[in-house]
C-alpha cells in the first residue's frame, strides 16, 4: 500500500484524487478545511505542520506528495497599490511557496531513508499561455510549479526521486458554471477543441497515473489535461 500525502482534497480535482486513490486501495491523507488536516497555506508555518501531522498519520513513511491546493483570486490592474501587491504575494504563497516547502520537506524525508518517493504538482496550462489580466499571478504561480518540479526532477533523479507536473484546463468543479458564464461561456467552450471543460476524474486519472505508474524515465513530464485548448 502506498502512503499518499495530498493537498485540496476537500473538493473538485482534489477530492476526485482522493477518491481514485482510495479505491486502489491506497492510504491518502488529505488535506483541506472539509475533509482531512487543516492547514491554511496563506500561513508560511502551514505546511510544516501539515506535513509533520501527515506523517504522523502514515506511520512515518510519505511515498508520494501531491500538490494540488491552490487558489484562482483576481487581481484586477486598477486595485490599490497595496491590495495587488497583497493578492499577488498571497496567491505566490498558497500555491508555490507552500508546495515549495512540501517538495523540500518530502525529499529530505527520502533522502533520510535512503528511498525514492515521487511529486505530482498540479499547475495549470496557464503556465504556458498566461491567464487574463487578472491573473498575472496566477499564471506567474503556475509556471513557478512547472519549473519547480522539471529542476527537483533533474536534481534528484539518481536517486530514484521522481518528480512530475500536470496542467489542466478549465475543469467542471462546483464553481465551473458560474466561472464559465463569468468569462463569456459559448465563447471560451469554442476555444476548447475538444468542446467541453476537462472532468475531475480525469485529472484525477493522470494524477493517479503519475503517482503510481508512470516509468521513471518519464520525470520531469508535464501532462496537458486542456481538451487541446493549449498545445505544446
Amino acid at each position: 500500500m502506498t502512503n499518499i500525502l495530498l493537498t485540496g482534497s476537500s473538493r473538485g480535482i482534489g477530492a476526485a484524487i482522493a477518491e481514485t486513490l482510495r479505491n486502489g486501495g491506497h492510504h491518502v491523507v488529505g488535506h483541506g478545511t472539509a475533509s482531512g488536516i487543516a492547514a491554511d497555506f496563506a500561513d508560511p508555518a502551514a505546511p510544516d505542520r501539515l506535513w509533520d501531522a501527515a506523517l504522523a498519520q502514515l506511520d512515518g513513511r510519505v511515498d508520494v506528495l501531491i500538490n494540488n491546493a491552490g487558489v484562482f483570486e483576481a487581481a484586477p490592474l486598477d486595485d490599490a497599490d497595496d491590495a495587488w501587491l497583497a493578492n499577488w504575494e498571497r496567491t505566490m504563497q498558497v500555491n508555490l511557496t507552500a508546495s515549495a516547502i512540501l517538495c523540500r520537506r518530502a525529499v529530505r524525508h527520502w533522502h533520510e531513508r535512503g528511498c525514492g518517493g515521487r511529486i505530482v504538482n498540479v499547475a495549470s496550462r496557464a503556465a504556458y499561455r498566461g491567464d487574463s489580466p487578472s491573473h498575472w499571478h496566477y499564471a506567474a504561480s503556475k509556471a513557478g510549479m512547472v519549473a519547480m518540479t522539471k529542476t527537483i526532477a533533474r536534481g534528484y533523479a539518481a536517486q530514484g526521486i521522481l518528480a512530475f507536473a500536470i496542467c489542466p484546463g478549465f475543469t467542471m468543479t462546483g464553481m465551473a458554471e458560474d466561472y464559465l458564464a463569468s468569462r463569456g461561456g459559448d465563447k471560451l467552450l469554442a476555444d476548447i477543441p475538444l468542446g467541453r471543460v476537462a472532468a475531475p476524474d480525469e485529472v484525477a486519472e493522470a494524477a493517479r497515473w503519475l503517482a503510481l505508474d508512470a516509468p521513471a524515465s518519464m520525470t520531469g513530464a508535464v501532462i496537458d489535461v486542456n481538451g487541446a485548448s493549449y498545445v505544446r
